[in-house]
């Protein structure tokens, strides 16, 4: 019986460790919850397996929507860092970030980017055939430039760095590769736009979600948005658009990977043009997509438009 019972013993402390090791390795990464899924693969770029990563707003899914679940407060109250876009992208994350009581810093990504300011005070987001209007002073879509996604790679490197010194060496090397393959992306773009001509180089979407890409880069994109808050883009805003596409310009239609797809449905038929293909927005698109990283999704976006153009 005293043998038994020592058998017992020692398979109870077995078990017991071996339960142990797993929680004890993720003890030591470093807690990190990105607000969704671009700043997501960002931080998955410079953390690596340093860090233990939550993103809450997942692929294909509309941040300004997004209704957050009771895990998103717990993985907030355990969280070391916190990345958020900022500029009024994230509307959840204030009552998020109270009713969990987090401790840790916020780290906001688009502090030192080159920001524009929204002279419509804001822009629409269509869902289930409505335009919901997400009101702001700057444009938040800051991540559409490449120079800017530089910025936040720096501000996520400082911040894992701040929470874990011991991996910072680790979090700039990541950075510093990172940064070289953006420098290459925003090459590629830029070869890309210049190779379609000045006049063709105009897209119409269904929200302003790129105007970071028209100034770096040099499309013009249309979209329906009146300058107003009115909960739908009005019958004149969407009148007058399809008006300067058949007399004014030469261009291609494009829905988006967040976006209810009818409204620029509409306006390609009603301008005599078809779909040129779906452009990724404020989302990435699930892995094995087209879209599943920040590079990927830039370098879909590019080829979608310039083959829609050049086609038409």
């Amino acid at each position: 019986m005293k043998n038994l019972s020592k058998l017992i013993a020692r398979m109870t402390v077995v078990i017991f460790a071996s339960l142990a090791v797993p929680a004890l390795a993720h003890a030591e990464k470093l807690s990190v919850v990105a607000s969704f899924s671009i700043i997501g693969d960002f931080a998955k770029a410079i953390g690596g397996e340093r860090i233990a990563l939550r993103t809450l707003v997942g692929a294909n899914s509309d941040a300004h929507v997004y209704e957050p679940k009771p895990a998103d407060a717990l993985a907030l109250a355990k969280a070391d860092v916190i990345l958020v876009n900022g500029l009024l992208f994230e509307g959840f994350m204030d009552r998020l970030i109270q009713a969990s009581e987090a401790k840790a810093k916020l780290t906001v990504l688009t502090e030192g980017t080159d920001i524009l300011n929204d002279p419509a005070g804001g822009h629409y987001h269509y869902v289930d055939g409505k335009a919901v209007f997400h009101a702001t002073p700057n444009d938040p879509h800051a991540w559409q430039s490449v120079g800017n996604a530089k910025i936040y790679i720096q501000n996520i490197a400082k911040a894992f760095c701040a929470a874990d010194a011991q991996g910072c060496s680790t979090y700039d090397a990541n950075a510093t590769a990172y940064s070289e393959q953006l420098a290459a992306l925003a090459e590629e773009i830029e070869a890309a736009v210049s190779a379609i001509p000045q006049e063709r180089r105009v897209a119409v979407v269904a929200h302003n979600a790129f105007r970071y890409f028209e100034r770096d880069y040099g499309v013009t994109f249309l979209a329906p948005q009146g300058v107003s808050t009115e909960s739908e883009a009005s019958a004149a805003d969407v009148a007058s658009l399809i008006r300067e596409i058949r007399e004014k310009r030469d261009a291609a239609v494009f829905a988006e990977n967040i976006s209810d797809a009818r409204l620029v449905e509409q306006i390609a038929s009603e301008a005599g043009l078809t779909l040129g293909g779906t452009l990724y927005s404020d989302a990435l698109s699930p892995a094995g997509g087209p879209a599943s990283t920040y590079i990927d999704m830039m370098r879909h976006n590019v080829q979608t438009l310039t083959s829609a153009i050049n086609r038409g």
